[in-house]
């Protein structure tokens, strides 16, 4: 049984769009081998974790429709799904290996520990501890007994050649003397991710572990804890970080990264799912628009390229504008209305629109900027109007002779008054479009003012 997961740490704002992509690749897999899909909250580290995050993650992956079949929302045979309800299992694992010598007490003072680093580094070493509790335990354990001291639980790593095969970096080996003594219990009782995630993915059946590639040089010590504990180890799949355009790394200080920021502004989630499908993985037909459900069929992680992808917000909207020209006019028309439903539009309105507007935006958030003369009268107009005055009377008095307000006779009537003024085209037009939307760029004029109506039109040429 195929059990893939992703433990976020409830650290940032929200879940971030590079962790949604490897969410994505678990969930396709699991679904594809008729697994289960698992979410594990990660919130050992006290110092960082953010009030509301653990929450915001959760609402974020489902509203992306990426559901678990287990998490601490839905349960599981597994439970708790919250490290931080599970101190009393990393205890005892972490004493387990003590027991087994693969591990030991470590009591040295944060003090002791800059001290010994400060020297490694003088003296051009590399820096790790020097096991200096190690070589003392009887006298560290009878210190820890007797004056309650605090102390940490060390990996004790062995001299020898630590080898694991990766499915997209291939076969790693590292010399376990160039490794550092992990701790794996801190003083105050909470796991180092090392421990946490081990212990979890074993006692949750983790098959395989796909995860971003920051964490491929810890691996290693994660494969000697799996030895040390006899335990058989989960398929690895490290896959490559999301790049900004210019391939540097996928950052906060240089977009957004909050995956809710995306979907707020009107992206679709099918949409960023499809998207982000593209990450480091190619459709074998090479196709770019694609369901979640034609990924699954298809999709391999055998097929995970080993290349940096990129993750570009422009090509992001040009998706997602293919994806609202797809769908039908009602589907879209509710779209709008619940992404605006604090504005209270009108729904009549708003479905005469979107036969004028579809083929135009890219998100939902482009809707109102581009509509929202629809629905009131300009009260700025983005280039001065005032000088044409005259102009607009003129206008007036030719419209005013229209019976039948229809978009072409609108648009034969205004060339016809354009020739008659010896004004060009573009620039009557261009006037036109001010006058009625408020900007220079707008839906399709002649049409917009026939849904405007006619009376509407004459009033607005007699505002400026």
């Amino acid at each position: 049984m195929v059990r893939t997961r992703i433990a976020p740490s409830p650290t940032g704002q929200d879940v971030h769009v590079g962790s949604v992509a490897t969410a994505l690749m678990n969930y396709a897999w699991a679904k594809k081998n008729n697994g289960q899909f698992i979410i594990r909250i990660e919130d050992t580290d006290k110092t960082r974790i953010i009030k509301g995050g653990e929450k915001q993650i959760l609402k974020t992956l489902k509203r992306i429709g990426l559901i678990a079949d287990e998490s601490p929302v839905v349960g599981g045979p597994y439970t708790p799904y919250r490290q931080s309800e599970r101190l009393d299992i990393y205890k005892k694992y972490a004493e387990e290996l003590v027991a087994k010598g693969k591990a030991y007490y470590c009591v040295c003072t944060p003090e002791r520990l800059t001290k010994m680093r400060e020297e490694q580094q003088k003296n051009k070493q590399v820096p790790k501890y020097d096991r200096l509790c190690q070589h003392n335990q009887k006298e560290i354990i009878e210190k820890i007994n007797k004056k309650k001291i605090s102390y940490v639980i060390r990996l004790l790593i062995p001299d020898k050649i630590i080898e694991f095969d990766d499915l997209v970096h291939g076969h790693i080996a590292v010399f376990g003397r160039d490794l550092d003594d992990q701790i794996l219990l801190k003083s105050d009782g909470f796991p180092t991710y090392h421990l946490g995630v081990v212990v979890d993915d074993y006692l949750m059946k983790i098959t395989h572990v796909i995860r971003g590639e920051e964490w491929l040089p810890s691996t290693p010590k994660h494969i000697i804890l799996y030895q040390a504990f006899g335990w058989k180890l989960p398929v690895f799949v490290h896959i490559s970080l999301l790049r900004n355009p210019d391939k540097s790394k996928l950052s906060k200080r240089k977009n957004p990264v909050w995956t809710s920021y995306y979907l707020d502004q009107g992206i679709f989630p099918e949409a960023l799912l499809n998207y982000l499908a593209l990450m480091g993985w190619s459709h074998p037909e090479e196709k770019e628009i694609f369901s979640l459900e034609e990924y699954i069929q298809v999709f391999d992680i055998k097929d995970i390229q080993k290349t940096a992808p990129v993750f570009d917000p422009v090509k992001l909207e040009w998706m997602n504008g293919m994806y609202i020209r797809q769908y039908q006019r009602s589907k879209i028309k509710d779209q709008i209305l619940e992404f605006y439903r604090d504005k209270k539009l009108d729904e009549n309105l708003v479905e005469k629109t979107i036969p004028l507007i579809q083929e135009r935006i890219k998100k939902l958030s482009d809707y109102l900027p581009l509509c929202e003369f629809f629905f009131k009268a300009p009260e700025k107009y983005e280039v001065n109007l005032t000088s044409k005055k005259d102009f607009f009377s003129k206008v007036h008095t030719e419209l005013e002779k229209i019976t039948d307000w229809k978009a072409d006779l609108i648009g034969e009537s205004l060339i016809n008054l354009a020739k008659k003024l010896e004004i060009k085209n573009s620039q009557f037009f261009a006037d036109m479009r001010l006058v009625i939307t408020g900007k220079k760029i707008s839906p399709p004029l002649n049409e917009s003012m026939e849904l405007l109506g006619k009376e509407e039109c004459l009033k607005r040429l007699t505002l400026v």
